[in-house]
């Protein structure tokens, strides 16, 4: 008797349908109807082997226009939305930068968008994100330039099909954007690999015949990302510091700003996780008020508070607003509410050190338990906090 076979899956993407197979989507993919949108729109000439003229770009991230364009063979209405909040200067000189031959060093607080901006512009720009390094303490030189396929190199030697290229060198041949992650991660004699790209162009193969060399076409460069808590950890040489142009992103300014950000991206996570509890602005208001005024150890009525040593980034906060309504879903009664919010606030603010938990109690009994008194929300939210604490 013939066995039946096993049971499969439906794969989602024979269908061309990956939404269901990835957990998140790269930023060309996501976005492709607004930068086809602009692309349709864009009567500027883009540079070499760009995907758009630096305007689009800058379009693209601060969003704030609707476009007309033919998406699937119909003619919609595509609204670009606004991926970075906040000074639209600094979008503006990280464009510029990238358009040069000077490579781009974002640096930051830890959640402050570094990694958001890179992956935004390079889909922008080249229309792919995923040409990226992740700087660690073990990342090597191979990880930067090449490495070789063993097994075929034994068999054949080295030949130039029996290279694996590394994302740099990649991003080199094509002319697009390499991605560098947490540079200052790396040990310096790692960072010192990108000099002689940076400064050549290239990158040399003495294991080819005749020292071949593999040169970088048009439109190649590197944006790279650094946290200012790790300034010190691998300092960059001064040869590598002079081939990158700066462009510090701060933390948000204010909480308007910021309210902003939490409730976009938290829909946008929402979504993904196909959640239907709702975070109403009330509860964002708050959740914000709390991490601003814990951040700058000081209430908005002059009240002096003790600063954790934890980074309450805009990010710490809408991985708050996300843990709060999943716990709403699944254990509560489907509406985000106060107590929701302090009772994943502990995890954020009190990590390796357990003194932070002394910050989150003063801001409990001074603050919380005060406003509690005329205002239900802070009461929930100060009787959650308390019993978690």
């Amino acid at each position: 008797m013939a066995k039946k076979p096993a049971a499969t899956a439906p794969d989602p993407s024979a269908n061309g349908d990956l939404t269901d197979t990835i957990l998140r989507e790269p930023a060309e993919r996501r976005y492709a109807d607004q930068l086809e949108a602009l692309k349709q729109n864009d009567t500027e000439t883009p540079p070499t082997n760009w995907r758009l003229s630096p305007r689009s770009v800058l379009a693209y991230v601060i969003g704030g226009k609707t476009l007309k364009a033919t998406i699937g063979g119909k003619s919609v209405e595509v609204p670009i939305t606004r991926k970075f909040f906040g000074d639209d200067g600094i979008v503006e000189r990280a464009i510029v930068t990238l358009a040069s031959e000077r490579a781009l060093l974002l640096v930051g607080e830890p959640g402050t968008g570094k990694s958001w901006v890179s992956e935004h512009l390079a889909a922008a720009i080249c229309g792919t994100s995923l040409l990226t390094i992740q700087g660690t303490a073990g990342t090597t030189e191979e990880h930067i330039k090449y490495s070789w396929n063993i097994a075929r190199v034994i068999a054949e030697g080295p030949k130039p099909q029996n290279m694996i290229p590394s994302p740099a060198m990649v991003a080199m041949r094509s002319g697009g954007l390499l991605r560098f992650e947490e540079l200052t991660r790396c040990v310096p004699d790692v960072q010192d690999a990108l000099v002689s790209i940076l400064s050549d162009k290239a990158i040399a193969v003495p294991e080819l015949p005749g020292d071949a060399l593999v040169f970088a076409k048009p439109g190649f460069n590197i944006i790279a990302t650094a946290n200012t808590r790790d300034q010190g950890v691998n300092e960059l040489s001064a040869a590598l510091k002079r081939r990158f142009n700066y462009v510090y992103i701060p933390i948000v300014g204010d909480q308007k700003t910021e309210v902003k950000i939490v409730q976009q991206r938290a829909a946008e996570l929402l979504e993904r996780y196909k959640l239907p509890a709702k975070l109403s602005p009330p509860v964002i208001e708050l959740l914000a008020t709390v991490f601003r005024e814990i951040r700058n150890g000081k209430t908005s009525d002059g009240v002096s508070l003790k600063k954790p040593s934890t980074t309450l980034s805009t990010a710490e906060a809408i991985g708050v607003a996300l843990d709060a309504a999943l716990h709403s879903r699944f254990f509560g009664g489907g509406e985000v509410g106060p107590a929701d919010i302090a009772r994943n606030m502990v995890g954020a603010v009190v990590k390796e050190d357990q003194e932070d938990k002394v910050a989150l109690k003063e801001y409990a009994t001074l603050v919380a338990k005060k406003r509690g008194a005329k205002d239900k929300s802070w009461k929930d939210f100060h009787d959650a906090l308390v019993e978690q604490l």
